[in-house]
């Protein structure tokens, strides 16, 4: 019954959660990784291992290609701006769009935990990084529903701010002591804080090669099946 949910919010107050995408829903680093490989093909470059990909997950499309330059020193620091940046941006978006959700899995015990949220009348939110364009694919794909689902560009700013977080608060009309935060990256901890929404991390997603806990979310777990 949800009951790690409810030891953060009094169970009469609980009203919405809200999930992060990537790396606590969804492993999405191997088509991550096609679509910069193929990028890499494209502009002349050695590719990077699956590994090294994982680690520049979690902050956006534009990031994650930033981080790829980076490593294949097409260019030393790169500007959004710059041709090379913008070239490289087309290529991964336009394979990205190709590969999305074809290796993709969702990680263990994601649909019981949503069916869970939804038997107990709660609202939930998807609230990622990722481009708004790619999100509603890849969970129509992976067979995932949200009340709400905001992605990396739907608005104004992108988590770590808590403009996200307060706008999920708004369309719902619930204050934030009625919200848990669900996420795997500081940028997911970072939000909750500053929109002072309780945050549970989950140990096993993408934060930059650094552990969770460092950011002393509300509550850790190693799997979504801990709190179903």
């Amino acid at each position: 019954m949800l009951l790690p949910l409810r030891k953060l919010v009094a169970p009469a107050d609980l009203v919405l959660v809200i999930f992060d995408l990537d790396g606590t829903l969804v492993d999405s680093v191997a088509d991550l990784h096609r679509a910069l490989c193929l990028m890499y093909n494209d502009l002349g470059k050695p590719e990077a291992s699956i590994e090294q990909v994982r680690a520049w997950v979690g902050n956006g499309a534009a990031m994650l290609v930033a981080r790829a330059l980076v490593y294949a020193e097409a260019v030393a620091e790169p500007d959004h701006a710059e041709p090379e940046f913008a070239q490289a941006y087309a290529r991964f978006m336009h394979h990205y769009a190709q590969v999305s959700g074809e290796l993709a899995q969702c990680y263990e015990g994601v649909h019981a935990l949503l069916a869970s949220i939804r038997e107990q009348g709660l609202h939930l939110a998807l609230v990622t990084n990722k481009p708004i364009q790619f999100t509603h694919p890849l969970i129509a794909r992976l067979g995932l529903a949200f009340d709400l689902v905001l992605g990396g560009d739907s608005l104004s700013q992108k988590k770590p701010s808590p403009l996200p977080l307060k706008h999920c608060l708004d369309h719902f009309s619930c204050r934030p002591e009625q919200a848990v935060m669900i996420g795997d990256s500081k940028s997911d901890v970072h939000a909750a804080r500053a929109a002072q929404i309780k945050s549970i991390a989950v140990s096993y997603g993408y934060n930059h090669g650094e552990p969770i806990s460092a950011q002393k979310p509300d509550l850790l777990v190693d799997s979504l099946t801990e709190l179903s």
